[in-house]
């Protein structure tokens, strides 16, 4: 079977590199991309070369920001006594599409998972409670993930804030909307169970 030529095929094997992205989808980006006008091509090549050099972390959350503060950060109509604790950017991308939190976050950069040799100084669990021992904060929302490592950090973090004269409050977790019982692990039904709320 004939081979692409080298550049194209480099560019296959780096496309097929990312997350959610085939052979067979990457081969089609690819030739999408040589077959589109050179300035197309050439537009989207500088915006993933811009990356590294114009994004960095949030000085005060974490999240990306593009200055020192990110634009959740620095909007006035945030509510600051609200913080909402979550693992990764993308996470805070995911509740802002959902809508209707207007507090502020924090991102730890990673969960607390010793099998993998992360522990608490390994994500930004101290600025945190830096954040919190400066006062202003009224209640933070752990929202790490429902997996052993997003529990440990969170069972951490409480433990770390408890007696800091704020509200600890962890998401919600049980059974999604339209599953059927019979395919839900263990775990989430505990859960679901254990946070059961009372029926008006």
């Amino acid at each position: 079977m004939p081979r692409n030529p080298e550049a194209l095929q480099s560019l296959i094997d780096a496309l097929s590199s990312l997350p959610g992205i085939g052979a067979k989808t990457a081969e089609r980006l690819a030739y999408h991309l040589l077959e589109s006008p050179r300035a197309e091509a050439e537009r989207l090549a500088g915006s993933v070369a811009a990356l590294h050099n114009s994004i960095h972390h949030c000085v005060r959350c974490h999240n990306y920001a593009q200055g020192d503060l990110c634009e959740i950060c620095k909007d006035p109509r945030r509510d600051g006594s609200l913080v909402c604790v979550v693992e990764r950017p993308q996470d805070v991308a995911s509740f802002e599409r959902a809508s209707g939190y207007a507090g502020v976050y924090h991102v730890l950069l990673g969960a607390i998972s010793p099998i993998d040799g992360i522990n608490p100084d390994d994500i930004e669990v101290g600025s945190l409670i830096g954040r919190v021992e400066q006062g202003g904060v009224a209640e933070v929302i752990l929202a790490t993930d429902a997996d052993s490592a997003g529990e440990t950090t969170a069972l951490y973090i409480a433990d770390q804030l408890k007696g800091a004269g704020v509200r600890l409050s962890r998401l919600a977790c049980g059974v999604p909307m339209g599953s059927s019982l019979e395919y839900v692990d263990e775990a989430t039904l505990s859960r679901a169970l254990s946070g059961r709320t009372e029926v008006a």
